[in-house]
């Protein structure tokens, strides 16, 4: 088996290095009686076995599990890049697995079309830290217990970063109890630094576009990139209710009209685009949408996941990554 010299570096550490450390390990268990003598044990229990015994004791595991995995990142202090304003980002999202022909319990019908699990990660830092991470059956919605894991995440999440904290959602997230979640953190802890949020997408198909138009007429900044093409930014406060309460939340909104397409052709009718993003930040309204689009980096770190489970050939998500 090829060897690997392993040197302390500056550089960042790719997510399936560990599997060379891994392969190793393996390589030297040449025998059940070694393996058995080194884990105190009899006999080495079958896959199906070791399994059950697994999900049994699941839920008495888990909190140390947590612990552990926090204790870890707390005391190794990983070196986290804040984002522009100074937060540290905290991503959360649904990344669909692929388990076709697969008869595993849980797997179901994912909104991506295909047969498979639906897990729910949490990331922290711009690095992609994973500090929660929930297995769900495929067809599970992407907003059923996600009120719980952020709430969860957000606690251990200042355990280590001593930034503010920008929690960012998909808009399949647009839920004003993720709102209260960020609110009702806050208030609870008014000794530790705020709490942000930032969540796309504001639906607008049920909108009438034409007001929207008319409104950014008066209050937006309009940016000419091209003949037959203007931008308009702009924000606006909105109330939301929940639970006999009523929130002001900040809706920066993004409306392009074109009268001439990309081909030069001009519209009889001219074609509106209406975009909007839930803030509580207080930035520009150019700062909101890029601090947005970063997000889209979570989408490398799931694909992490699935590559390093692929190569592992495991039934179970590899842990050293997360906390849950």
């Amino acid at each position: 088996m090829k060897r690997f010299i392993i040197e302390q570096s500056s550089a960042d550490i790719i997510s399936h290095s560990g599997l060379s450390l891994i392969g190793q390990a393996i390589n030297g268990i040449e025998s059940e009686f070694y393996f058995t003598s080194a884990m105190d044990i009899d006999e080495i229990p079958g896959e199906a076995t070791l399994r059950q015994r697994m999900d049994k004791h699941a839920i008495s595991f888990l909190p140390i599990v947590e612990k552990a995995s926090r204790d870890f990142l707390s005391n190794i202090q990983p070196a986290l890049r804040p984002l522009s304003t100074g937060h540290m980002p905290v991503d959360a999202d649904v990344t669909p697995m692929d388990n076709s022909g697969s008869h595993k319990e849980g797997v179901s019908r994912t909104y991506k079309g295909h047969d498979g699990y639906a897990p729910m990660a949490v990331y922290l830092g711009q690095e992609g830290y994973c500090i929660g991470f929930e297995l769900r059956e495929g067809k599970q919605h992407c907003q059923k217990d996600t009120p719980a894991l952020l709430a969860r995440a957000l606690r251990d999440a200042q355990k280590i970063a001593a930034q503010p904290l920008l929690l960012r959602l998909d808009g399949g997230n647009d839920a004003i109890e993720n709102i209260e979640v960020v609110l009702a953190h806050n208030e609870a802890h008014e000794d530790l630094p705020v709490v942000d949020f930032l969540i796309n997408k504001w639906n607008p198909r049920r909108q009438d576009k034409a007001d929207w138009l008319a409104i950014a007429e008066q209050k937006g900044k309009w940016i000419y990139s091209r003949e037959g093409k203007r931008v308009a930014l702009f924000s606006v406060q909105t109330a939301r209710h929940w639970k006999g309460h009523n929130y002001s939340v900040r809706r920066v909104i993004r409306i392009i009209e074109r009268t001439i397409d990309k081909h030069g052709q001009r519209l009889l009718v001219p074609e509106i685009d209406l975009e909007g993003w839930w803030t509580s930040l207080d930035v520009s309204e150019e700062d909101v949408i890029q601090l947005y689009a970063d997000h889209g980096a979570s989408e490398q770190f799931h694909s992490e996941f699935k590559i390093s489970s692929a190569c592992l050939r495991v039934n179970l998500l590899p842990m050293h990554w997360c906390w849950a």
